[in-house]
């Protein structure tokens, strides 16, 4: 069995994020607008996403 995987897409700008949010999105590999990455779901990658969740959109893959 394949290891599960989130597809997380950047749609908000971190401009005018607070600064440990933008660290969050940076460590996430998130680098642009709408870029996407895929990661791990497990609780390391959910505890990220709720942080940020304001700025992304999150689909399993």
């Amino acid at each position: 069995m394949a290891e599960k995987t989130l597809k997380i897409t950047l749609v908000k700008s971190p401009i005018g994020a607070v600064p440990k949010h933008k660290r969050t999105i940076e460590a996430m590999g998130l680098t642009k607008m709408h870029k996407t990455v895929t990661l791990p779901d497990n609780a390391a990658t959910r505890g990220q996403i709720q942080q940020v969740a304001y700025m992304l959109k999150v689909e399993e893959a």
